[in-house]
């Protein structure tokens, strides 16, 4: 799919025309992430997507970022009522109590996953240190979930995680690179096939 104005350049077909969609995908989608800290805020703004547009979770991530004290689930496992009703307020965000209680308790399990193992090793553990590599034709191949973000979503959701169901883990492994889902068609399929292949050396030691 050829998309705003890139040349030759093909693209998966989900990519809108906005340049901070097109970055996205270009820049960030499907690159293999390693830090526990990060892997954590994907998994957050997955969890405030459900049921709006990706494009609505981007043009807010600024907002959010800066309303959740730059994503850091140590300051936020120590947040209460104070806090949420201040973020019900902020209109640069989504304003939906459940899921920000839900970040909320979820700041809390990662605390325990960290301490145990290292949230990174804990999800790279599902899939053994390397990315998933799929070779989709079309974006009707592509899952919406699969019988491991089954398990992962039901263990994250066993140790206190909330707004984290099949279709959402999915969609973080997709993001996070967990699993390259990028079409083979796609310009970038082969650049993150590569990414992929370069791991570091604690996640690669099982």
């Amino acid at each position: 799919m050829k998309v705003h104005g890139m040349g030759k350049d093909e693209r998966c077909g989900w990519v809108g025309s906005e340049d901070i969609y097109v970055a996205y995908h270009d820049t960030e989608w499907g690159v293999p992430e390693y830090d526990s800290r990060a892997l954590w805020e994907k998994l957050i703004l997955e969890g405030f997507q459900a049921g709006l547009s990706w494009i609505t979770i981007l043009r807010k991530r600024d907002n959010f970022r800066a309303a959740f004290a730059g994503f850091d689930p140590n300051t936020i496992a120590t947040w209460g009522e104070d806090e949420v009703l201040r973020l019900l307020s902020d209109s640069g965000i989504v304003r939906h109590r459940g899921k920000i209680e839900g970040a909320i308790s979820s700041a809390r399990a990662w605390q325990a996953i960290e301490a145990e193992s290292g949230f990174d090793r804990y999800l790279w553990d599902y899939v053994g240190g390397a990315p998933l590599q799929n070779t989709w034709a079309s974006l009707a191949d592509v899952p919406a979930h699969t019988p491991l973000s089954n398990a992962i979503s039901k263990d994250l959701k066993q140790r206190g995680f909330k707004f984290c169901g099949p279709t959402i883990v999915y969609s973080f492994m997709q993001a996070g690179g967990l699993v390259n889902d990028h079409l083979v068609s796609c310009f970038r399929y082969k650049e993150c096939a590569a990414l992929g292949a370069v791991k570091p050396a604690e996640i690669a030691v099982l």
